[in-house]
């Protein structure tokens, strides 16, 4: 009798373990298809009845597993800002300091574009300036973060004498945003295949503007 209770415990053991399996997938389904859709439609454009439509499961279904709208949204950032984080972020403290690790930045930056739109898209083209939703208020304090990160890396640069004494990290920094801005428009926009050519050249040009004398 014991050994029969046993056996029950475990084999209902096993089915809570395996639909706990099947709906942590469905969920990370759910956030794939949120992602892609992000990166055609834009964060503010994305409906859980499209991500239904996508996956072929009821909007219901996709709610359960979200809750809300806003919540699939901030899982999508999560996710985006993880990407980011092991694509872009993680390969380049290996570089040496200072300038090298800007270009690496910038570099992996632009190579992931196309497979980060998503990232792009939700940090780019939402509204965060009149956005005090905590969506809003989330994107505005990753954004922050990640431009005084950058901003340090330049400061560095210059402090070793790679960038000029006089090179202002916020200034430089913008200059990056703005072409990455423009990197973005034109993955989704343009044709045209030499996109991160061009991204890269526009880099090159702009931190030419900033290299210390002799470097």
């Amino acid at each position: 009798m014991v050994e029969k209770l046993a056996v029950e415990k475990q084999g209902a053991a096993t089915g809570t373990g395996r639909k706990r399996e099947k709906s942590e997938q469905t969920l990370a389904a759910i956030v794939g298809a949120a992602m892609d859709l992000t990166a055609r439609h834009g964060l503010q454009n994305l409906a859980l009845g499209d991500i239904a439509k996508q996956l072929g499961i009821s909007k219901s279904g996709v709610f359960v597993r979200v809750g809300s709208l806003e919540a699939l949204q901030l899982l999508v950032v999560d996710e985006c800002e993880r990407q980011f984080r092991d694509l872009v972020l993680i390969p380049t403290l290996s570089e040496k300091p200072g300038l090298p690790q800007v270009d690496a930045v910038v570099r992996l930056w632009i190579a992931h574009g196309g497979t980060m739109k998503a990232l792009l898209g939700a940090h780019y083209e939402s509204q965060t300036g009149e956005d005090v939703s905590e969506l809003g208020r989330r994107l505005q304090s990753g954004m922050s973060n990640w431009r005084k990160r950058l901003e340090g890396l330049v400061a560095h640069a210059a402090t070793l004498g790679q960038l000029r004494a006089d090179t202002d990290p916020g200034q430089f920094v913008f200059e990056i945003f703005g072409l990455m801005l423009g990197y973005l428009y034109d993955t989704r926009m343009s044709q045209d295949p030499r996109h991160q050519a061009r991204a890269i050249a526009a880099y090159m040009r702009t931190r030419s503007t900033y290299i210390a004398f002799g470097m």
